[in-house]
């Protein structure tokens, strides 16, 4: 049937020849007169014809329906506007044939006559009539025509006469939705009078027409009370007869003003009726005109309008509106608007309770929405409050002082009544009874809410933070009614926040497992492991065990030990007695154990994981960095120097997650802090097992020691890149002219700023660095500062590590001094510096000759020159009084003798102006009057501090100091033991120098008064007494100032009276405020006082050994690390290590001479005592190395001196030497070694 059939379907190709490409929009209608070729000819041609035809037809479509729906909107909007008009047209009608009616206007008057007339309305005949006019105007009435609002103003008049002559008028039903929205438009007219033109003379009676229309419908008023508050927020800051006053800027409104107190009654009208909705008016009336700044320029005083305020209800509407979950406030959003809610609301709880808000305790409720708005209004408080001048403001930030309104109800927040009411409801029998329960307990409840409002207190006002932090603990104390013990007495608020913090999901989870520490610490988007808890729970949880480290931490530095151990249980008290409630505060050893065990693996994991817990965006990197350490000497720089708010914008640091305004740096140094201080108490009184502090399970401590040296190589490196912003003089540190850390800066404005740019500038340094640490440092970072986590031994064999590498970088791989020596000739070999051979005058300045009558001076002026050069081998060559050079080469015995020789006289206290003092056990610390020593002896010669010499004077003596802590500085480095022994709190100074955030001068040390006892047991004894004094300790009449008495020529003595804290004479000491005085005397004592000694003497110490080194270990391990062990003598080991020379070198028999074998036999059968005075007879130290006598250099060395057992033994001790006579028995042996080592006879330098 088809003959041209050939079985194939497919369409044959077609293939174009020509060269020309066809045009697939050549056949579309309107470009070629024909349709067919192209959808023939080419088939990829006709799909794109077709896909623009369907195009075309869409738009065909799209631009049908956009005509039909403007054709509507224009219909429906044209036919409104008409069937408007004719209501309009038919209610002024109405409202024309009333008054014709009535006879207020004539006959003759036209509708357009009635319009614009300014006759006042009469009243509605019938309530019918009133209702008919109101439905008439509500369908048609518009706020944004003129002519509508002279309607609603005279429907106002007309309305309210209406009401007057028919009081019964109905306000159920119909009328109740109609004048519901008769008010909207009112308000909304009121709201926006301004824009509308709206006269003074309207605006008054549609005020009036609100206040009645609220009165009638209170709750449907009150449904938009958002509306009702923006008119009365607009009526109060245009109409108030007050603001002509010239307080605020307004606009000019002439005409009818409005009274406060008519204002006042409108702003209560919607929350006197308590209704269903009596709540959001609360909620609008916070949100929309609490928000308005200095209401008092307005309203006059607020007294009238605080009075009628339930600030009960007004706290509830506040909390709800600051909740997530709540509709989003505008006003809200604005800082400043938030800080002016805060002012009002304290001020009404203020009012609230009278004289008596000062002394009641504020509700749990309140405290909770008072802590939410000083969360988010924190640093724009903090910035105001430090603005104390305009003047003194920063340009570069819209920084400006508080308004005195905001001040005062701000700063009424930190008093002494209101912060110990915030604990007076708490009772025992709150408390979680045990461990194992949920944290989710009303006590655990309270506690969250009460540690959020303490810690913003303590944000904003730092300056005040041991107040708070004193009040906080004296709120707890129970009332003399109750018996301690009973059910309902209070209990210190250590043991409250204790118990809730430690019955935490965040507390057991990090207790029980150090390596789920990391997701608690992170924000949720870093975190990689679920937390068992939701984000708000866990936030809550820290801010409470954040606040309880607060004030353990303020507690334990005036609780002395015999109160740290005297509790053993949670809630003892002694019966019938009173016990201080110091006492009372000290957790159960139990409890503190338990604490500790958080602390390690929650402070761990902050060191170890310190990377982790950086947010990407503030991770240091290498094109940052250059920032951070530049001191470009280009000078276009200056031209470019930052602004005080790009350094705070550079310097912006990782929070604690859900703890507002806490930095995690800040975080860190408090769990460091107290975890060392319960390692002091621990370290001075033993409580917690063996090994309780060591963590080496999370080391891999096999190649610990190498990672840890790797690590400080790469310190080294990088600190070499990186100038020390910290490297100031000393001498410009005194601060103990500046014990007043609140005074303001002196000088102009610019100056200020230029000041607190580069501390600014100095501080991104430090940040910067650290963060850098943490990352190529973490084991080291933890040894810094916590080294207690790893054992002893491990820490002395890495110091050693340290020293030697330092050794071995600085000398240029030649550890040796006479090859160190040899290579410095070698390199210098030829060259010439002024005239001399260089070799010599690079090592002359290693070498010295010291009188020995001088030995101190001497060895000051020839080697202060060298600074850390002093690391480097020294050869000296002692004088002796005759003025004649004492024979002997230096191999490295003389330098030891000069330096235990050097320290012995420096160390003398016998010396009218010595250096250091001692305690009763003869334990040393500088002396803290050297100082207004020097400056009485110069007073004396007739100079004055503006003299050029007396600064001089101060200067050299300073010089003294960081010399002699060089010099312990050499012992230290060169394993040189001397017998020198410092008190505990003075090495702890020491031990606290290198830690985290700590500068090169500069000692995280903080003073406590059981530090005191160390320094003057007398005074330490007068402050406990003081403390535990059950009277009145205004009997004393003591205050706020310190007395220092002043040795000076002779026998006479100055006395100067300082003061502790600003106005100091004029604040007497309280039972309320005596902790704090106590904490201020051992703070002036022990670190203002010797400030600059100590200092100076940590400067020079450090110049050789570096700080982060000493921060290794605690104050009883520095003592070891100065003067060896303190415990008995291992004869044996020191039997291991003795060299022999003389006939007592042991031959190949490798048997001992006999008297070498008596000896160890007498060294045996000696006491502890005894053993030691040996050794020090021998070595000038009465104790062992750290690591044992191979440790000792030179090493323990015994040759004969004769055969004559007449004879006394002797030594040389700069070569640990004993030259023994050749004893035949053990009894003369002993007997004449015994009288040697108590004599002191026998010093032999041949």
């Amino acid at each position: 049937m088809f003959q041209s059939f050939t079985g194939s379907s497919r369409r044959p190709r077609q293939v174009n020849l020509s060269g020309r490409t066809t045009n697939p929009f050549a056949a579309f209608p309107g470009n070629s007169p024909s349709r067919q070729t192209p959808h023939a000819s080419n088939p990829q041609s006709a799909v794109a014809i077709a896909q623009q035809e369907r195009l075309q037809r869409q738009r065909d479509r799209e631009k049908q329906n956009a005509v039909r729906v403007i054709q509507r909107v224009w219909r429906g909007s044209h036919s409104k506007k008409a069937t408007y008009g004719q209501w309009r047209v038919e209610w002024d009608s109405n409202e024309h044939e009333m008054m014709l009616s009535s006879g207020l206007i004539s006959d003759l008057a036209s509708e357009d006559d009635f319009r614009f007339s300014s006759r006042r309305p009469a009243p509605y005949a019938t309530a019918d009539q009133c209702l008919a006019q109101l439905r008439l105007l509500v369908q048609f009435v518009s706020s944004r025509r003129h002519s509508d609002i002279r309607r609603l103003v005279y429907f106002a008049d007309a309305f309210g006469q209406t009401f007057r002559t028919l009081p019964t008028i109905a306000t159920e039903g119909e009328w109740t939705k109609l004048l519901k929205r008769l008010a909207i438009v009112i308000l909304d007219v009121l709201a926006s009078a301004s824009a509308r033109s709206v006269t003074n003379s309207e605006i008054d009676s549609l005020f009036h027409c609100v206040m009645l229309l609220t009165s009638l419908i209170p709750k449907q008023i009150a449904m938009i009370a958002d509306t009702y508050y923006e008119a009365m927020a607009f009526l109060t800051t245009n109409m108030s007869s007050v603001r002509t006053s010239g307080k605020v800027e307004t606009s000019s409104r002439k005409g009818t003003e409005i009274e406060p107190e008519v204002l006042q009654d409108g702003i209560l009208a919607l929350l006197r009726p308590i209704t269903s909705e009596t709540i959001s008016a609360y909620e609008a009336f916070a949100t929309s005109y609490l928000t308005i700044p200095n209401l008092e320029a307005y309203m006059g005083k607020l007294d009238k309008l605080a009075s009628q305020i339930n600030y009960r209800m007004l706290a509830l509407a506040v909390s709800a509106c600051l909740q997530p979950t709540a509709s989003s406030h505008h006003a809200l959003k604005n800082t400043e608007a938030r800080t002016w809610l805060l002012s009002y609301l304290i001020f009404f709880h203020r009012h609230a309770l009278g004289s008596h808000s000062h002394t009641r305790a504020p509700e749990l409720d309140f405290v909770a929405v008072i802590s939410e708005l000083l969360t988010s209004t924190a640093t724009y408080l903090v910035q105001g409050l430090d603005v104390d001048d305009p003047s003194d403001m920063d340009s570069s930030k819209n920084v400006h002082p508080l308004h005195p309104f905001i001040k005062e109800q701000v700063t009424s927040l930190v008093n002494q009544s209101s912060v110990t009411g915030l604990l007076s409801p708490i009772r025992s029998s709150s408390l979680p009874s045990t461990q194992s329960e949920i944290s989710e307990s009303d006590a655990s409840k309270e506690a969250k809410v009460l540690a959020t409002y303490a810690l913003n207190l303590l944000r904003i006002f730092p300056r005040r933070g041991d107040d708070i932090r004193m009040w906080l603990y004296l709120g707890s104390a129970p009332s003399d009614e109750q018996a301690p013990g009973h059910p309902e007495a209070k209990i210190p608020a250590i043991k409250y926040f204790w118990q809730a913090s430690r019955s935490s999901h965040v507390f057991q989870t990090i207790s029980r497992d150090s390596t789920k520490v990391l997701p608690l610490l992170q924000p949720p988007q870093q975190a990689k492991e679920p937390i068992g808890i939701t984000q708000e729970q866990r936030d809550q949880e820290w801010t409470t065990i954040l606040l309880f480290l607060e004030l353990y931490t303020f507690v334990l530095k005036v609780m002395d030990d015999d109160e740290f151990f005297s509790s053993m249980s949670t809630l003892s008290y002694p019966e019938n007695s009173k016990v201080s409630w110091t006492r009372e505060s000290a957790l159960p050893l139990g409890d503190v154990k338990d604490m500790t065990i958080f602390l390690k693996n929650l402070a761990f994991t902050l060191y170890w994981n310190a990377v982790d817990l950086t947010e990407p965006e503030l991770q240091p990197t290498a094109v940052n960095l250059s920032s951070y350490f530049s001191n470009s000497p280009n000078p276009d720089a200056a031209a470019t120097l930052p602004t005080t708010s790009d350094l705070e914008t550079k310097s912006q640091t990782n929070y604690l997650p859900g703890v507002t305004g806490i930095p995690l740096e800040y975080f860190k140094g408090l769990v460091t802090g107290l975890l060392r201080m319960l390692h002091e108490r621990d370290s001075r009184r033993k409580f917690l097992p063996q090994d309780h502090w060591l963590m080496t399970t999370r080391f891999d401590m096999e190649g610990f020691i190498s990672s840890v040296v790797a690590e400080e190589e790469r310190r080294h490196e990088f600190q070499s890149q990186s100038d020390d912003a910290d490297d100031t003089d000393i001498i410009d540190d005194d601060t103990s002219g500046r014990f007043n850390e609140s005074s303001g800066l002196a000088g102009t404005s610019h100056a200020q700023q230029t000041i607190r740019r580069e501390s600014l500038r100095r501080h991104q340094q430090r940040v910067a660095r650290g963060r850098i640490l943490a990352a190529i440092a973490p084991r080291l970072e933890i040894l810094r500062n916590m080294p207690f986590f790893i054992p002893f031994a491990t820490r002395v064999q890495i110091f050693r590590e340290f020293i030697f590498h330092d050794q071995h970088r600085r000398r240029h791989g030649f550890v040796d001094p006479d090859l160190w020596r040899a290579s410095v000739a070698q390199a210098t070999m030829g060259q010439m510096i002024n005239g001399h051979p260089a070799v010599q005058d690079v090592l002359a300045r290693h070498q010295a000759e010291i009188r020995r009558e001088h030995l101190f001076d001497d060895a000051l002026s020839q080697f202060y020159p060298l600074g850390d050069g002093l690391k480097e081998p020294i050869q000296i060559s002692f004088i002796d009084r005759f003025g004649s050079m004492e024979a002997g080469i230096d191999g490295g015995g003389v330098t030891k003798e000069f330096l235990t020789s050097v320290t012995s006289e420096a160390f003398n206290t016998e010396s009218e102006f010595s250096m250091f003092a001692e305690n009763d056990q003869h334990l040393l610390y500088p002396n803290p009057t050297a100082v207004d020593q020097c400056k009485e002896r110069l007073r004396e010669n007739g100079l004055s501090e503006s003299d050029a010499e007396w600064t001089g004077n101060i200067r050299d003596m300073l010089r003294r100091y960081e010399f002699l802590g060089r010099v312990i500085g050499k012992c230290l480095y060169e394993g040189i033991l001397v017998d020198v022994n410092f008190v505990p709190f003075f090495l702890l100074k020491w031990a606290l120098t290198g830690g985290t955030g700590s500068a090169v001068k500069e000692s995280s040390y903080r003073a406590n008064l059981n530090d005191l006892k160390d320094l003057d047991q007398g005074l330490y004894q007068g402050l406990l007494q003081l403390k535990n004094y059950s009277g009145d300790v205004e009997d004393f009449t003591l205050d706020f100032t310190v007395t220092d008495t002043i040795p000076t020529s002779g026998s006479t003595h100055r006395t100067v009276t300082k003061e502790l804290r600003p106005n100091g004479s004029d604040i007497p000491v309280t039972n309320q405020n005596r902790l704090v005085y106590i904490s201020y005397i051992a703070r002036y004592r022990l670190q203002v006082q010797p400030s600059l000694q100590t200092n100076a003497f940590l400067q020079g110490l450090g110049q050789i050994i570096q700080p982060a080194w000493l921060s290794m270990f605690n104050q009883s391990e520095l003592q070891t690390l100065v003067s060896g062990e303190t415990g008995d003598i291992d004869v044996e080991d020191l039997r291991r290590n003795t060299l022999y020379g003389g006939v007592y070198t042991i031959g190949d028999d490798n048997e001992e001479h006999p008297t070498v074998k008596i000896f160890w036999q007498v060294m045996h059968d000696m006491s502890i005592e005894e053993r030691q005075k040996v050794l020090r007879f021998v070595t000038s130290t009465p104790r062992a190395p750290l690591l044992g006598f191979s440790h000792l250099h030179p090493r323990f060395s015994i040759r004969d001196s004769s055969s004559d057992e007449e004879r006394l033994p002797s030594t040389s001790t700069c070569v640990n030497l004993l030259k023994l006579p050749r004893y035949s028995n053990a009894e003369t042996l002993r007997s004449k070694l015994l009288y040697a080592v108590s004599s002191g006879a026998g010093f032999d330098l041949s």
